[in-house]
């Protein structure tokens, strides 16, 4: 059904203010200001949580040699900055928070190559390796980048720092605390731990809530001491212990994990525990489940009946291209099914593990947190706007991929009560996070027993959603609950971006036999259009101008709202709910280049799509 408030968007505005989750309603004898006393998450904010600058090996070997964590800053904040290609380039509004995630496999070791620093030309693999990086040949930087993730597996990094070159970690760490501008603009130390066990990607992003002085501390934990996820755990449980702070864990790109990101079976092949179960929940409270290597969302082979499910699907090889993906894999790969997994888990083991949320990042190798459609500035120079993005992004003949496969996407967007590290953290840990493909929307998603109709069409629904329910992250109890739970949702376009074509509700659940469910709900959408026979919406339509790369907002709607109730709800099976939010069509990235720099594309490649957002979900416990 279309959504009958149409509430304009000064008054989804003031959705920015809510309460802490199902709060008494306040005594006005007592209380007669809502907002005194309280805590609120009063803003979305935005930014990317995987970006990778020149102290990065790939990043620097690929060509990104004077753009360092300085220059990644100060373009997340606004600035324009040179790019590799020697352009200019600059966001058209700024982020709010930015994590430079360099890897920590060989942090800081190309400079000094590039450089040919004498200490380090001292090693015969060193000055190898400055040979390869004078030629320039892509082919070599894609060959020597196999051979560096293969020395992963031995254990033994083929190349190291040479005593008393100062610690790039520290350096890297000394950059954020610098462009940290509490309530203005949020730095956070990060890094990249690369695991990649035969070939199969299971990296994870940290992101630490503390500042240079607990962080300098330690040395960060990488794959050449160990390529097991429950060994960086105890690493990060370490940290804490040792420290005091406070950091988590977000892998991402499962979909070229070779099915095993959401394996049920631990790296050695044993089933999971309790205790991994325990562990996993803790230290992993969120999945980056869009970017420019793929959507991690859904896959069509195992949604055949969503249409939307195809997005962004990277599913040619795994993370080394040294093997061909399976159709046996997929159920491993995607958030989907691992979210309906995680029901399953949680039933056998106690505890839930993979009970996530969502966010989307870039992980650019540009230093430039860039991924708007007309504004895209690739995984990696030479990806950079010019002909040669549409060759192939490895240049190695056994694994040839398309650039034009490249997805420019995505970001995060937290509600938090504060752009500063310790809120956004916060609202981290506790879920309360949203995916974008790079829109700028607004989102919210609350679930309850008791939400009512007036509670939407109030001047404050955020306010009710917070006092009745809980929000995107949160969890549902059957303790006293009575009939199916009622979700409301809101949705408002970006206010640079395109119009909204409608909002899903994508449901997973696990029947009396313990199978697991999916379902795609359309909630709310523009125009009047009607379900068919099959229950299916029809296309919003297409304003896209293939010739002038233009669009148009004579369709769709600015804002979205509903309040739906599940009308397939048991009270004995576990579900879960996330929100999909889709836009109308809009040009590709590629469609710009084809139009702007007169590039000639690949047969069939992709010029149109619909960006959306993906909410962290809302978990239903049966007792």
């Amino acid at each position: 059904m279309r959504s009958p408030l149409g509430l304009i968007p000064l008054l989804l505005a003031s959705l920015a203010v809510p309460l802490a989750a199902q709060d008494e309603a306040p005594d006005p004898r007592r209380d007669y200001s809502p907002w005194a006393n309280q805590d609120y998450p009063r803003e979305v904010y935005w930014g990317d949580t995987h970006l990778h600058t020149s102290v990065s090996m790939d990043a620097n070997l690929f060509g990104v040699t004077g753009l360092g964590p300085e220059a990644a800053y100060r373009f997340a904040r606004g600035e324009t900055v040179t790019a590799a290609n020697g352009m200019p380039a600059r966001l058209s509004r700024p982020l709010d928070f930015l994590v430079v995630a360099d890897h920590a496999e060989y942090l800081g070791v190309m400079p000094l190559i590039r450089d040919a620093d004498p200490r380090m030309m001292q090693n015969e693999t060193a000055r190898a390796w400055q040979r390869i990086v004078e030629q320039r040949e892509p082919t070599a930087f894609g060959r020597l980048m196999l051979e560096i993730g293969n020395s992963y597996e031995d254990g033994e990094p083929l190349l190291t720092l040479p005593e008393g070159v100062p610690s790039p970690w520290e350096a890297n760490n000394r950059a954020a605390d610098a462009a940290n501008q509490p309530g203005v603009f949020t730095a956070f130390i990060g890094y990249e731990w690369s695991a990649m066990p035969g070939g199969n990607n299971l990296h994870r992003i940290m992101v630490f809530r503390d500042g240079s002085a607990r962080a300098d501390q330690v040395t960060p934990f990488s794959a050449f001491d160990s390529d097991d996820p429950e060994d960086l755990w105890q690493w990060l449980a370490d940290y804490e212990e040792k420290t005091g702070g406070q950091v988590l864990a977000i892998p991402h790109n499962s979909n070229l994990s070779g099915g095993q990101m959401f394996s049920d079976l631990t790296l050695d092949g044993q089933p999971l525990d309790t205790d991994y179960a325990r562990r996993r929940a803790r230290w992993e409270p969120l999945l980056e489940v869009t970017q420019i290597k793929g959507d991690s969302e859904a896959h069509p082979l195992l949604s055949p009946n969503d249409e939307f499910a195809d997005y962004g699907t990277w599913d040619q090889f795994n993370i080394a291209m040294n093997e061909a993906q399976r159709p046996e894999m997929q159920p491993y790969q995607y958030a989907r099914p691992a979210l309906q997994l995680g029901l399953r888990l949680g039933q056998q083991l106690g505890v839930n593990p993979f009970q996530f949320g969502m966010i989307g990042s870039t992980d650019s190798h540009t230093a430039l947190a860039a991924v708007e459609e007309d504004n895209f500035w690739g995984k990696k120079a030479g990806d950079e706007p010019g002909p040669r993005r549409t060759q192939t992004i490895w240049g190695i003949p056994e694994a040839e991929m398309s650039n034009t496969l490249q997805v420019s996407s995505g970001y995060a967007a937290v509600w938090a009560t504060d752009n500063t590290r310790e809120a956004l953290f916060d609202a981290m840990q506790r879920r309360e996070v949203y995916a974008t493909t790079g829109p700028r929307m607004r989102v919210r998603f609350f679930g309850g027993w008791n939400l009512e109709e007036q509670d939407l069409q109030g001047p404050n629904p955020a306010l009710n959603g917070y006092r009745k329910g809980v929000p995107m992250g949160g969890e549902l109890s059957s303790s006293g609950a009575a009939g199916a739970p009622r979700f409301m949702v809101h949705a408002l376009k970006d206010p640079e971006g395109a119009n909204l074509d409608r909002v899903q509700i994508v449901k997973g659940w696990l029947d009396s036999w313990g199978e697991m469910h999916e379902a795609v709900y359309d909630v709310a959408w523009s125009g009047d259009r009607q379900p068919d026979a099959r229950g299916k919406l029809p296309p919003v339509g297409d304003s896209v101008d293939r010739e002038k790369a233009r669009y148009s907002n004579s369709i769709g709607s600015a804002e979205l709202s509903a309040l739906w109730t599940d009308p397939d709800f048991d009270p004995a099976q576990a579900a879960v709910y996330y929100l999909r939010v889709l836009e109308i069509p809009t040009p590709r990235w590629t469609l710009y280049d084809k139009v702007r720099l007169g590039v000639d594309l690949p047969e069939g490649t992709e010029l149109v799509h619909q960006e959306r957002a993906y909410t962290s979900p809302i978990w239903y416990r049966p007792e």
